[in-house]
């Protein structure tokens, strides 16, 4: 006769599988776009992200930080010198007035830590400075990362280029996801979030060509530099 199996045995086995389905369900999350926190688990270290804007997505991912990422489908991305003259013809704002852009030559190429390009411009301003749209689109998404700190990505009104403010020290009122913005409007302040020095705020501004999934979190990173240069003759 085959003896029965205990409660605690049958608990042990429950127990067993759960923690198998937990650790199989967390490995399937890691692989895929950076994710929100779940409800009630914003940290009280958060609070100036709260603070900036209820709307924005408090993240523990490093990505997308400084570098959105590699594009899913190069083949649909237009290449680098047709994307530039292309912007360069709609005559984009500068996110903050009276930049000096001749003095942001060549930092698009430079090196962040050991092998990491900088693949943005850093605009120096005083803190609180607006930062404006440089070109009307939508608000794709307002988030929050441990380097880029308080950050915008916005879309143009065909999705196929995105632009990202990081460092801010916070949104301009009522700010939302999904928020239609004109060329000019002002959607956040200069700060010092994320991974900026306290004594250097500045905007850390970006130009990403999409490709045909159009997500905020991948592109193919454009020297706004150039793009502003070209746009004046």
């Amino acid at each position: 006769m085959r003896p029965r199996r205990g409660r605690g045995g049958f608990l042990s086995l429950v127990f067993a599988a759960w923690f198998v389905a937990g650790a199989l369900t967390g490995w399937w999350l890691r692989g895929g776009p950076p994710r929100s926190l779940p409800s009630g688990a914003i940290r009280a270290t958060d609070a100036v992200l709260q603070a900036a804007s209820p709307h924005a997505v408090v993240s523990e991912a490093a990505p997308p930080t400084e570098v959105i990422g590699e594009p899913t489908d190069s083949a649909a991305i237009p290449r680098p010198a047709d994307a530039i003259d292309e912007l360069a013809s709609r005559r984009l704002r500068p996110p903050i007035d009276d930049t000096k852009f001749e003095k942001l030559k060549g930092m698009f190429a430079e090196t962040r830590g050991s092998d990491r390009l900088h693949e943005a411009i850093d605009i120096l301003a005083p803190k609180g400075t607006p930062v404006h749209a440089v070109e009307g689109g939508t608000i794709a998404k307002l988030f929050y990362s441990r380097a880029g700190g308080i950050t915008v990505y916005e879309f143009d009104r065909d999705q196929r280029f995105c632009y990202y403010y990081a460092h801010l020290d916070r949104y301009a009122t009522g700010l939302e996801t999904g928020q239609r913005v004109s060329q000019g409007d002002i959607i956040g302040y200069v700060g010092t979030s994320g991974n900026a020095p306290a004594n250097t705020p500045h905007l850390h501004f970006a130009i990403f060509a999409l490709d045909a999934n159009h997500h905020w979190w991948q592109g193919r990173a454009l020297d706004p530099y150039l793009v502003f240069e070209r746009s004046k003759q």
